[in-house]
């Protein structure tokens, strides 16, 4: 067995992982990134159907990592309005009292926030990463056994024996390792299915996003290049399996009724692929020497996309405290460090985290109260500026 002795070791190369290892690519410490996939798959990522919404802040933590400028420009797509609509746009007949709206009112020229594939991210962040000399990538290891005590971690995988000073785990919103260092998560199953799939349309999405909460689905376009959107249909099971069972002209056909023909004649351009949806919430962040970052730490409901922009937020605080504490020559995993970041991350997750399951709970149901509460809602949220503004700036804030 090989034996690696290093200052922190980070179990899990998605996005956040790769993220977290590149914002200490100059500090000095020695970083390990441990996966299950081959190298191969880390370096090549396959097309998934996924588009992440990105927040402004969310390019200029990429941008500081030099990730952002290698973006091809015909990869990243401009968001310049949001609409959240309530009801089947089918029997919509008074819009402007249906429909909650976002917009750069601040400046019209400026977006509201990116669209970039989810598998060009992974790329562009292993792309930087390959060519950071104190980062390795330690593949196809299964983590088997961990072990911390006051002043190191042991992780024993496959084929590999590795010493830390911290241990941070990124390997997705069902965490093996989080289990294994005996945190306890809530899970809540939505009881949902996410279909994605890329869809060229005869009119213009005019850079719109739009989120129809219908009864029974909700139904999202994201906006790509001209006359292209990512479409997400949100449905139950059975349902999504009648759905991915209908031929490409029976499946258009339908994307086209669930949208009121607003984007006129649809075709694929890629196939719908679907993801059960799970959120979590971890009861704790943190551990001795260890420290939970991305969807390990709070996996989020897509439907306010905020999942992706909190995994660069954890990845970005944590690495900030360890990089600060290095500096000073004190312990990059001291429980002062970590009860830190723990504090912070859950004092801007926790709350994001409840109003988006209360924001599905409410548009998801069918009783005829919830229809009404949703309709006074999106009322008063078009009348009320501060509220506006409030949601504006958090999409737009940049530091």
């Amino acid at each position: 067995m090989d034996k690696k002795k290093l200052d922190i070791a980070i179990i899990g190369a998605g996005p956040t992982g790769l993220s977290f290892a590149l914002n200490l690519a100059q500090s000095g410490l020695e970083v390990a990134l441990i996966d299950k996939q081959s190298i191969e798959s880390i370096a090549q990522p396959q097309f998934d159907g996924r588009d992440i919404a990105l927040t402004h802040l969310s390019k200029t933590i990429l941008s500081e990592l030099g990730v952002w400028q290698t973006f091809p420009t015909d990869a990243i797509h401009q968001i310049k309005e949001a609409k959240v609509i309530n009801g089947d746009l089918n029997t919509l007949t008074n819009e402007s009292a249906s429909i909650l709206q976002f917009d750069r009112s601040d400046d019209p020229n400026a977006p509201l926030g990116y669209l970039i594939a989810n598998y060009q991210i992974r790329q562009a962040l292993y792309n930087q990463v390959k060519a950071q000399p104190y980062i390795s990538l330690v593949c196809e290891q299964k983590v088997k056994k961990l072990h911390t005590n006051q002043d190191t971690c042991l992780i024993e995988s496959d084929d590999v024996l590795i010493e830390c000073k911290l241990l941070v785990s990124s390997d997705s919103r069902f965490s093996e390792t989080r289990r294994m260092m005996g945190l306890s998560a809530k899970m809540k199953d939505y009881g949902k299915v996410m279909l994605v799939c890329n869809m060229k349309h005869e009119s213009s999405h005019n850079n719109t996003a739009q989120e129809c909460f219908q009864y029974d689905k909700t139904c999202a376009i994201l906006p790509l290049a001209e006359n292209t959107s990512s479409i997400v249909i949100t449905v139950n099971a059975s349902e999504s399996e009648r759905l991915l069972a209908l031929d490409d002209m029976a499946f258009c056909a339908e994307a086209e009724s669930m949208l009121n023909h607003r984007l006129g004649k649809m075709t694929l351009i890629s196939q719908p692929i679907a993801y059960p949806l799970v959120g979590v919430m971890s009861d704790r962040f943190i551990g001795q020497n260890f420290a939970l970052i991305g969807d390990a730490a709070v996996g989020m409901h897509p439907v306010t996309a905020h999942g992706f922009n909190l995994g660069l937020r954890s990845a970005d605080t944590l690495a900030q405290l360890v990089i600060k504490a290095h500096k000073k020559g004190r312990n990059i995993a001291s429980k002062r460090l970590l009860h830190e970041y723990e504090a912070r991350h859950k004092l801007l997750s926790k709350p994001l985290y409840d109003a988006t399951n209360a924001i599905v709970a409410l548009y998801t149901n069918k009783k005829p109260w919830a229809k009404v509460v949703r309709k006074v809602g999106i009322r008063l949220g078009n009348k009320a500026l501060p509220f506006k503004k409030l949601v504006t700036h958090r999409l737009t804030q940049i530091r």
